[in-house]
């Protein structure tokens, strides 16, 4: 499933369930089982919002650094067979919300019901 997050701010951010959940968490949502259907980040949640998920990239960068390592000896993979990371699935959301910061507006979020 998606989910999509909104703005006053900017456009919508469409994200698959799983790594919308991994980003809520970073940011700070109790995600149990499953994504609340509808929720929202206050002006006064997004900083601690942002920071949490920059912590969670610098980790998870971290924990990836030494992957390359190890295949020094193979050719480096092709732009389009790179693993997309942590990092570039929460740009878009990242951009949304310091945006968001700056305009003074809230972001929510809501499991859409398909196309």
């Amino acid at each position: 499933m998606l989910i999509t997050f909104h703005s006053k701010v900017v456009a919508e951010v469409l994200m698959l369930t799983d790594h919308a959940g991994a980003l809520l968490q970073a940011a700070g949502k109790p995600i149990g089982d499953k994504i609340p259907e509808r929720g929202v980040f206050t002006v006064e949640q997004l900083g601690p919002a942002i920071s949490g998920i920059e912590r969670a990239i610098d980790e998870y960068q971290h924990a990836h650094d030494g992957a390359d390592d190890e295949d020094e000896d193979k050719a480096p993979a092709a732009p389009m067979a790179r693993a997309v990371g942590l990092k570039e699935r929460a740009f878009p959301l990242l951009d949304m919300m310091r945006q968001s910061q700056a305009a003074g507006a809230e972001v929510t979020w809501e499991v859409s019901r398909g196309w």
